[in-house]
């Protein structure tokens, strides 16, 4: 943990009287200081200021060495959880056939179920940049077979010898 996080404890605490937590969650009320040092000590825990900022601070009775594991374990578990999405790429061309449009086709719907965004690029060469439309006509097609499972994050357009678009995944209504 920082320590800008970090919680007063024990001897730290700088206020004169808390509001009491014992272990258990019941409320003990207000007591002086001393008061509450003397019952951790007495419980073997460890007084922990939960709450700085209230008037009175609240002070919690616990395990202080515990509870740091596990707020690392939780911050663990939800880094595990989260999910890093990729940016994936499919490349066409001009001439791209049927076949090999479906198969393509295919793997930007698998990529976009895996909630990743998918990059369409379509490449010209020599001639083929005289006939944009037709590229441009691939990916409206595009844009048109995956319109359930997809929205277009960035249009359709020419950068230099390529023509792409982003996908991402629909958002849920």
């Amino acid at each position: 943990m920082k320590p800008s996080n970090r919680l007063n404890v024990n001897e730290d605490i700088r206020s004169r009287e808390v509001r009491l937590v014992k272990e258990d969650g019941e409320m003990l009320g207000v007591v002086n200081l001393k008061t509450a040092l003397e019952k951790a000590r007495e419980a073997n825990l460890d007084l922990v200021e939960l709450v700085p900022d209230a008037k009175p601070p609240v002070a919690k009775i616990m395990d202080y060495k515990k509870y740091l594991y596990d707020q690392k374990q939780k911050a663990k578990e939800a880094k595990k959880n989260q999910k890093q999405t990729q940016l994936k790429e499919i490349k066409l061309r001009p001439g791209t056939e049927e076949a090999d449009y479906q198969v393509k086709l295919r793997k930007i719907v698998e990529f976009l179920e895996d909630k990743d965004k998918v990059k369409v690029s379509i490449r010209f060469r020599g001639r083929e940049m005289s006939h944009q439309e037709i590229g441009r006509a691939q990916l409206e097609r595009i844009i048109k077979d995956t319109e359930e499972i997809a929205s277009v994050e960035q249009a359709p357009k020419v950068e230099g010898r390529q023509m792409g678009m982003l996908l991402g995944p629909a958002k849920k209504k």
